[in-house]
């Protein structure tokens, strides 16, 4: 599967899903399992990709502000709920991940507390295959290997969340105290 199908696929999802991350996760499951298991398996290696792609420890610190904190578990919930957003978005935040300050639904959060996270898309392949087929995913014989994040800072630290992400860290750290 390449790259612009694997992001029609979900561009469809998403136009069939209400824009909410569980309708639009299962849309996605409905549409990939019409596909040909290569298809499928295509997709799965794709979403690995994406994902490898996406583990940045600055992405996973903008996940750690808007969501209030943000395990392993989290963060790739997180960037399940990022790939419903489609590719502009998706794209936008791994390369400058302070840009997700300019989502109305991220700065409503920081009134409202509304974390995001989208488990469900996580598992869009193995459903779908399992829907195809009756069957299980096959294993990846060639994985992606998750990048190593040498340069983790401290998520807690305010000044370094000023620092990083300026943008983020204005609608969701207290100002400084003068």
């Amino acid at each position: 599967m390449r790259t612009e199908d694997f992001w029609q696929l979900i561009d469809q999802a998403r136009a069939g899903g209400g824009g909410e991350p569980g309708p639009v996760a299962a849309r996605a499951v409905a549409l990939l399992a019409e596909r040909d298991p290569e298809d499928i398996i295509g997709y799965a290696r794709h979403q690995t990709r994406v994902l490898a792609a996406s583990h940045k420890a600055d992405l996973w610190g903008a996940a750690y502000l808007i969501n209030g904190g943000a395990s392993a578990d989290g963060f790739e919930h997180f960037r399940g709920w990022l790939m419903t957003q489609g590719r502009a978005v998706f794209a936008r935040a791994v390369a400058e991940p302070d840009s997700l300050a300019e989502l109305p639904q991220v700065r409503a959060a920081s009134l409202s507390g509304e974390e995001f996270s989208a488990e469900q898309m996580l598992s869009v392949p193995w459903d779908a295959y399992r829907k195809a087929t009756a069957t299980e995913l096959p294993a990846d014989r060639d994985p992606v290997r998750t990048p190593d994040l040498n340069d983790f800072w401290d998520f807690d630290d305010e000044e370094e969340a000023r620092r990083r992400l300026p943008r983020l860290a204005a609608l969701f750290v207290e100002p400084p105290m003068e």
